[in-house]
This record gives structure tokens, C-alpha cells and sequence, in this order.
């Protein structure tokens, strides 16, 4: 493919509380057995991106130990691979990330060797499958400068944690607003973007030279007059963990056959780290209904509507 992939999994998420006192969000268990960084992972892999840069910051450990091996969403391989960049103090930079944009920029040597014309941003904590190739031709069908995957929201579902657009009959993005106080539109950004690889170095370098470090806010909704903008809408599952609620009913949807088998059985596949633990284990007296279960669990009492991790252990 055309394009070298970014995911952006540094930032310091407060609203899942005590869940992500020691973890980064990416690295939240989904279904049992995966991370969330394992679906935009395994999208890029899918999409045949060889070349993915993965930016770290806030409670990276879990991550790094996660992303450690590159194999398991086969990029091993001697030209390209898998990149993780965590803050780095120099003599020209005693900053941690400052932001999205400042992420981008304090890595722009890794865009800069790179030669693929094109470059799709994603984010690590959002459940979702994606062929990028799709999504790259409408890109170069419309010749924009910059591409945002959207979607509309469910009525009902809180849209003020989302980034609402507003488009006009061509798909061009007319209006942009960050997390608004209260939504005038259900479409919001999923923060999947596709851009051409030299103008975001432009575009990241000036906003670097004037101290702007958010991508969103110093990029799209700052040019979203300038540039041609398009949205690109998705109607197929996504969801994004980012709250204690949201978190929940995602792995909730999993216990659905019909979410199962779209991402587990279903072409394209979802990659994951495999570590070698044992079956769950089932004592005399468990008893199991609608649940998810992981390897390496031990059950002995009763487990209903639930979704267990690996290594969870039931009492009675």
C-alpha cells in the first residue's frame, strides 16, 4: 500500500479513572483475549501497510511489553515494520508530548525516511475494522487534502465526546467543533485520518514553529476553510473505549454472536499476541451462561453476561 500507518496511544485518559492508573488505554483488554491496539494494528496489517509507527507516553509499560514482538500482526519483516516511539529529551527538546500534533512532530524524522506518498492517523483505543485501501481511494478519487473516516451516531449515544462535523452534499467538511458542550450533529469524527505525507510535515512543522499542538484543534479545524477537508462515512461497528462506560458496553457487545462473528470469524482476521497459558479451567460445581471466558481463568462458581480476562480467577 501506498501509505505508512500512525496510531496515536500516548494520551493521559482520566475519564476511565482507576482502570488506567497503571495502563494505557491501547493496552485494555477487548473480548477476553486482545488489546485495543490490536484493531488498528491489525487493520493497518490487513490493509497491507508496511511501514506502522506506534507513539507511546502515559503508562506505556503494559504497551511496550504488548507491542514487543512485531510478529504477531506480521510486520517482521526487513523492509518496514513496527515503530514505537516514546517521548525522547535531547538538547533540542526537553518535552514530553504536548499534544497530537506535537507527538507527530517530535517523531517528523521517521515521516521524513520514509517514502511512501501518504499517511493514515488512527488512534489506539477503538474497536473497528477497516480496509484503509478503501478509504485512500476515495481520498485520491476527491483529491483532498486531508480525509476524516466519520460516522453517524446511534440516537441516544453521547455525542459530546466526539469531535461533530457538518458536511455539505459533496462530503466537504463545513463545520468542525471539538467535544462540544452540546451536539448540533449526530456525525462525528472516528479520528482516522488520510493525508499526503509531505503536506503534513508542512502542515505539523508550522504549527510547531507556532507553539500549536493539538492536531485536531491547529490542523483540521484551523484549516477546514483552507484545505479541502472531505468525510469519508462508515456504517460497519466502531467503537471507541475512551470512558468506563463505553469500555463496558464494548465488551458487552461481544457476548452478541452477531459482533463475534464479524471480527472472529469473518476475513479479515484481528491479530493478537498469543502467550502460552492453559485453557480456562472449570471446577466441579461452575457453571457458565453468555459469558467470555480467557485463557488461564480458573472457574469455580457461577459466571452469567460476563466477559473474564486472562488469568481471572472465579470463587464461589
Amino acid at each position: 500500500m501506498r501509505a505508512v500507518g500512525i496510531i496515536l496511544a500516548g494520551g493521559n485518559n482520566n475519564k476511565m479513572r482507576e482502570l488506567t492508573q497503571r495502563r494505557a488505554v491501547a493496552a485494555m483488554p477487548i473480548a477476553g483475549s486482545y488489546r485495543a491496539i490490536d484493531f488498528a494494528l491489525s487493520n493497518m496489517s490487513n490493509s497491507h501497510i508496511q511501514k506502522v509507527a506506534v507513539l507511546t507516553q502515559y503508562n506505556a509499560r503494559s504497551l511496550n511489553e504488548h507491542l514487543n514482538s512485531s510478529k504477531w500482526w506480521d510486520f517482521g519483516r526487513k523492509q518496514g515494520g513496527l515503530y514505537v516511539f516514546t517521548p525522547t529529551i535531547t538538547a533540542d527538546n526537553g518535552y514530553w508530548y504536548r499534544g497530537t500534533a506535537d507527538a507527530i512532530y517530535q517523531n517528523l524524522d521517521f515521516l521524513k525516511r520514509c517514502h511512501e506518498p501518504y499517511v493514515i492517523i488512527t488512534s489506539g483505543d477503538a474497536v473497528y475494522k477497516m480496509d484503509y485501501n478503501k478509504v485512500l481511494e476515495y481520498h485520491i478519487a476527491k483529491k483532498a487534502d486531508i480525509t476524516v473516516v466519520c460516522r453517524d451516531l446511534d440516537q441516544g449515544e453521547d455525542a459530546t465526546r466526539f469531535g461533530i462535523l457538518k458536511m455539505n452534499e459533496n462530503m466537504r467538511i463545513e463545520e468542525f467543533e471539538e467535544k462540544p458542550m452540546v451536539a448540533n450533529s449526530n456525525t462525528i469524527s472516528t479520528g482516522i485520518y488520510i493525508i499526503r505525507r509531505r503536506q503534513l510535515i508542512d502542515l505539523i512543522e508550522h504549527s510547531a514553529e507556532e507553539d500549536r499542538y493539538d492536531f485536531v484543534t491547529d490542523i483540521l479545524i484551523r484549516y477546514k476553510n483552507l484545505k479541502k477537508i472531505y468525510g469519508y462515512k462508515i456504517k460497519d461497528y466502531w467503537s471507541n473505549i475512551s470512558t468506563v462506560d463505553a469500555y463496558y458496553k464494548t465488551n458487552m457487545d461481544f457476548l452478541k454472536p452477531e459482533v463475534r462473528n464479524y471480527f472472529f470469524k469473518q476475513l479479515p482476521s484481528i491479530y493478537s499476541k498469543v502467550t502460552d497459558l492453559p485453557p480456562a479451567k472449570y471446577n466441579p460445581g461452575a457453571v457458565v451462561k453468555n459469558s467470555l471466558v480467557a485463557s488461564g481463568s480458573i472457574i469455580n462458581g457461577t459466571v452469567e453476561n460476563s466477559v473474564l480476562f486472562k488469568k481471572s480467577v472465579c470463587w464461589k
